[in-house]
């Protein structure tokens, strides 16, 4: 299996985003040509562009530079499965408009807001959530799967994502 480029995994990300070249070197206020030469491997965004690109797409400056693996779901076999005190629910929004909410929920907490009948996103104070099903998360968490759970980017532009994993 070859490993990814720098250039490789920009031009993917740019494309999952549906974004072309020139809309993606207007965002970092670089030239078409230079998001070109990334893409083709040609030369590397200076350093200082790391973490404003690791933004723009919404994630690390070590996932773009292949020193992260991408999170992605999994079902763990039941002897192999962590207690849920060692589990952690990261909610990810970003909307178009620039707003981004970062929620890091210990699982165990989220049982017990759920047996003792909260809503979650009553207790966050973001409407955000209001249509998350945290109680389907629970069983699907107990059940083995872990990673990113969901992925969702509306027609807006606006992006959210829920992961469980180990801390």
């Amino acid at each position: 299996m070859s490993k990814t480029t720098l250039g490789q995994k920009i031009g993917a990300l740019r494309k999952e985003k549906g974004w072309t070249q020139e809309e993606l070197a207007e965002r970092l206020g670089v030239s078409p040509q230079a998001v070109s030469k990334w893409e083709n491997d040609v030369s590397c965004p200076d350093i200082m562009l790391l973490p404003e690109i690791a933004r723009l797409f919404n994630v690390t400056t070590d996932n773009i530079l292949g020193c992260e693996p991408e999170k992605t779901v999994q079902l763990v076999p039941k002897e192999q499965r962590s207690d849920l005190e060692n589990l952690m629910l990261r909610i990810i929004v970003d909307s178009s408009g620039g707003d981004k909410v970062r929620v890091n929920l210990p699982m165990k907490l989220v049982k017990t807001g759920i047996e003792l009948g909260m809503d979650i996103a009553q207790v966050s104070g973001n409407g955000s959530f209001k249509d998350v099903d945290f109680n389907q998360i629970l069983s699907m968490v107990e059940n083995g799967l872990m990673g990113k759970l969901i992925e969702v980017e509306s027609a807006d532009g606006d992006t959210v994502q829920i992961v469980v994993e180990e801390v």
